[in-house]
């Protein structure tokens, strides 16, 4: 079996490990690093756990929300136990417009979303509400996005999945905007 071929820029490193499997990089140390191609696959099983109903609901459009029955702090996110007294929470049905708290704009993501990039994540701020609820922001570029800026939640049922989620879309026109 010959060596593999040897590369000073890891770009061709990577070109000859995508057709031959192996190659070997001369670092910038001068050292000979052997890279090769191991494909990877695996079935990861994931429990939703106390935070199920959350996720059955959103299936049927209805946004939910965890409060303390002790202390009746409440939050925007699910929990099975508040984290201020310790007691155990009940659901509430959050209402489906918010206003934006804070945002970002991501310009890399994990696999599932790299393609979708950029994308922008809102914290989203509910009346009567202690905690935020983090989701995306759809249908308004990053120009026009502002904190209060009115949000409403809208549901999708993702294609590889068979749990449904929630964004967030602007509910005013930019016009209203508050300067």
């Amino acid at each position: 079996m010959a060596s593999p071929k040897k590369f000073a820029k890891f770009r061709d490193v990577m070109e000859e490990v995508k057709k031959s499997g192996a190659a070997i990089y001369t670092n910038p140390t001068g050292t000979s690093d052997l890279v090769v191609l191991s494909p990877y696959s695996m079935n990861y099983i994931h429990s939703y756990a106390q935070d199920s109903e959350f996720f059955l609901r959103l299936a049927k459009g209805k946004l939910y929300g965890s409060e303390c029955k002790n202390c009746h702090y409440r939050y925007a996110t699910p929990r099975s136990h508040c984290i201020n007294c310790g007691h155990e929470t009940k659901w509430f049905e959050l209402p489906l417009e918010g206003r934006v708290h804070s945002w970002t704009t991501c310009y890399f993501g994990s696999e599932e979303f790299l393609k979708e990039t950029p994308f922008n994540l809102v914290l989203v701020e509910f009346d009567g509400v202690d905690t935020l609820l983090l989701s995306r922001l759809f249908g308004i570029e990053e120009k026009d996005i502002y904190i209060g800026m009115g949000v409403k939640a809208r549901f999708r049922k993702p294609a590889r999945y068979l749990i449904s989620d929630v964004h967030f879309i602007p509910a005013e026109r930019k016009s209203s905007r508050r300067k």
